[in-house]
């Protein structure tokens, strides 16, 4: 399978967090065409056999320079001494390299990367009985499901890791409350609602039998994932903000826990 190279970056109180770059060494991916990529909650670059190179770099580095640009923002951006990290003059970014004898207190390294790492194998092993006999996912279906993984990190952890680093998020920064999302409903709320209330059971008054046989049953879990595929192809090609795959990502959950 294709190798890829992650770009993360988040804030030192694990209240924002870029959307992932992926680099591959595949320079049109089939699967990639006819995705609108510039509203994908993810994006996609092909480098060398080496991962990230400088030119790749410096390309997430001005695109980043001028997403601050344009929020008014003026930020700090820790980096590993590396030679495709090149120093690079911004108007809102400064850059911060840690020497190499260091390299410990990068807080990627002090459990943010393998946190993701470990919400990434969660869902892939959870992909695979879902998506049985559909072979091995591509590498759309990895760039969404590490998408997902990298929502899934939590703003908590990644404050800690800055502390353990030595870095100390803002004091006047708001907190971060972690909610559930809106709407969605616990296995044991599912499955109460789910029961019939009482007289509810049997024919109501009026129907027949070929009325009763006119509703559609309950659709099995793999036209359902069918579905989910479709919905989410649809998204792909149509979708006019990267906030739409949140919300899909959230559905697909949903279904997984009641699967």
């Amino acid at each position: 399978g294709e190798r890829l190279t992650l770009l993360l970056c988040a804030n030192a109180s694990g209240s924002e967090k870029l959307p992932l770059r992926a680099v591959g060494d595949s320079p049109r991916p089939r699967c990639l065409r006819g995705v609108n990529l510039e509203q994908m909650p993810w994006s996609y670059r092909a480098g060398s056999l080496a991962g990230l190179s400088a030119p790749l770099f410096a390309e997430w580095l001005r695109e980043f320079n001028e997403a601050m640009r344009r929020r008014g923002k003026s930020v700090l951006l820790l980096l590993a001494k590396h030679e495709a990290h090149p120093y690079l003059p911004l108007s809102n970014v400064r850059m911060v390299f840690i020497p190499p004898a260091t390299s410990l207190a990068q807080p990627l390294d002090r459990g943010i990367a393998s946190d993701l790492k470990g919400h990434y194998r969660r869902r892939l092993l959870r992909w695979l009985p879902a998506e049985c006999g559909a072979g091995q996912p591509s590498l759309l279906d990895v760039l969404h499901m590490l998408a997902q993984a990298w929502g899934d990190v939590p703003p908590g952890l990644i404050a800690s890791c800055f502390r353990a680093a030595g870095f100390t998020p803002d004091a006047g920064a708001g907190a971060v409350s972690l909610t559930s999302a809106p709407g969605l409903l616990s296995r044991e709320q599912l499955e109460r609602d789910g029961d019939p209330a009482d007289g509810d059971e049997g024919m109501a008054e009026g129907e027949d039998e070929g009325e009763l046989a006119a509703v559609p049953p309950c659709p099995s879990e793999r036209e359902v994932w069918r579905s989910l595929a479709t919905l989410r192809r649809y998204l792909e090609c149509q979708a006019t903000s990267p906030d739409l795959f949140q919300a899909f990502y959230e559905l697909e959950d949903a279904v997984h826990m009641v699967s």
